[in-house]
């Protein structure tokens, strides 16, 4: 049965990127966002992890700041850590597309450097 895993969101940054590095040398950005709801004004937002990786990591890292807008496309992942009675889990997006928004003028885009991730770059 084919199956079908894309996830396109538009949203704020809630603090700064955090940037690391694999013992590889491997560049992944972790970043939130908040989305919200357009159909309801009092609702609360959502707020959503991003994974990037290597050079779109590294461009996350150096030009994204709390509250920058962006456009993600990507795959949604549920990543768990812990154990037994102590594991938890949260849903995430794995970035294939990020797009930086100009906050004055939310329509026009300018673009990420865009690395395409095969899932054997991964490190998880």
């Amino acid at each position: 049965m084919p199956t079908f895993n894309r996830i396109i969101l538009m949203g704020n940054l809630t603090r700064d990127p955090e940037m690391r590095y694999t013992t590889a040398g491997l560049a992944i950005c972790n970043f939130d966002i908040a989305v919200n709801d357009p159909r309801k004004q009092d609702a609360e937002p959502l707020f959503i992890r991003i994974a990037s990786f290597n050079k779109q990591a590294e461009s996350c890292g150096r030009y994204l700041k709390k509250g920058n807008p962006v456009f993600v496309e990507g795959r949604l992942q549920i990543s768990s850590w812990g154990e037994g009675e102590a594991k938890k889990s949260r849903p995430e997006v794995i970035a294939q597309m990020i797009q930086f928004l100009r906050s004055s003028q939310p329509l026009e885009l300018e673009t990420a450097i865009v690395d395409e991730i095969k899932d054997g770059e991964i490190p998880f």
